[in-house]
């Protein structure tokens, strides 16, 4: 059994928020991640902003002001530069990175990198292009998230859904685009069609607040469109998720250069929900092009693809049987294993 510490300086969360609000990526793969390795046997400490102490799921939450220990076999620092020279005593220091990686060349990452050599851990092969190779770093590994048990447990009727469609990521990356292709050509090719939106500000909490009126600009474009059978909802936990994303008959995504991995696409993926995303980002990389989905080149592919998923039962039916054979593979004792290879 290893001693593991993650240290994270961002938002205010622990292990029981995931259940109780919604949340966003980095902050569900955190809470997934140490879960999974205090389930592999490992003592497992979190150092974040929670507002207490508290043990959960066999993970020890603490707040981070109170400091970190003292000893640790494998220390993970999370997103903050701030947080790499926190355990010098570590025998292992990775740096877990989700944003691409380009804000790593300024200086105050770059001076931390070459002196303490962490491992950088990836979430996937997009997202580790975007680190130079001539930056600095200890070693590089690709990590994927995996898929909560939630999404992968959970069970499915098999019969085609009407024609709903779902989006369920930030509304700043390129709702306001699909909005307007819904209106223009989707819609009018399915009129009894919906499309069900869970966007919003409360998904990011603080981070989330400080964009809120660049977000509602968006959302407001998405209520006027109300005759146009756009829904718009408000964010959900996992659990009330897992039930929309059931009734669901089509993801539907843009993606975004920002995007490195795509929770919102890998668990409607999880739950047989067929996607039809761009190849922007990473979003390509969580859909199978014309199995689980589709990857378009353009807008008018992407509007043709909606509207045959809308439409076509056989080919819901086999995109949909296609992405559930792949639930297998999208757990988090992929991503634990992974993990603990690299404890000295």
């Amino acid at each position: 059994m290893a001693r593991i510490v993650l240290a994270d300086d961002g938002i205010r969360f622990d292990g029981t928020t995931l259940t109780a609000q919604p949340l966003g990526g980095v902050e569900t793969s955190v809470i997934l991640l140490v879960r999974e390795l205090a389930r592999r046997g490992h003592e497992v400490l979190v150092r974040n902003k929670c507002e207490r102490a508290l043990f959960h799921d066999g993970v020890e939450w603490a707040p981070i002001s109170d400091g970190l220990p003292e000893r640790a076999d494998l220390y993970i620092a999370n997103r903050g530069d701030r947080l790499l020279p926190l355990m010098p005593k570590a025998r292992r220091t990775v740096f877990w990175i989700h944003n691409p990686a380009r804000y790593l060349l300024k200086w105050r990452y770059l001076s931390k990198l070459w002196r303490l050599k962490p491992i950088i851990v990836f979430i996937g092969d997009y997202h580790a292009g975007t680190y130079p190779g001539w930056a600095p770093d200890g070693g590089r590994v690709v990590i994927p998230y995996g898929i909560g048990d939630e999404f992968l447990a959970a069970e499915i009727d098999p019969t085609p859904p009407p024609p709903r469609a779902i989006f369920t990521s930030n509304p700043l990356r390129s709702l306001d685009w699909l909005l307007d292709l819904w209106a223009e050509q989707i819609r009018p090719r399915v009129p009894a069609a919906e499309l069900h939106l869970f966007s919003g500000a409360a998904t990011y909490g603080g981070v989330g607040a400080v964009k809120t009126a660049e977000m509602e600009a968006v959302l407001e474009r998405a209520r006027a469109l109300v005759h146009s059978g756009v829904v718009l909802r408000d964010p959900l936990p996992k659990v009330g998720l897992i039930e929309e994303l059931r009734a669901a008959r089509a993801m539907l995504y843009r993606g975004d250069v920002n995007e490195t991995f795509c929770l919102a696409v890998g668990e409607a993926q999880a739950m047989g929900v067929p996607a039809v995303v761009q190849d922007l980002g990473s979003v390509g990389e969580r859909v199978s092009d014309n199995e689980t989905g589709y990857v378009t080149p353009d807008a008018a592919t992407f509007a043709q693809a909606a509207v045959r998923l809308l439409t076509d039962d056989d080919l819901w039916s086999r995109q949909h049987r296609a992405a559930l054979d792949r639930r297998s593979d999208m757990g988090w004792q992929q991503a634990a294993r992974a993990f603990e290879e690299l404890i000295p």
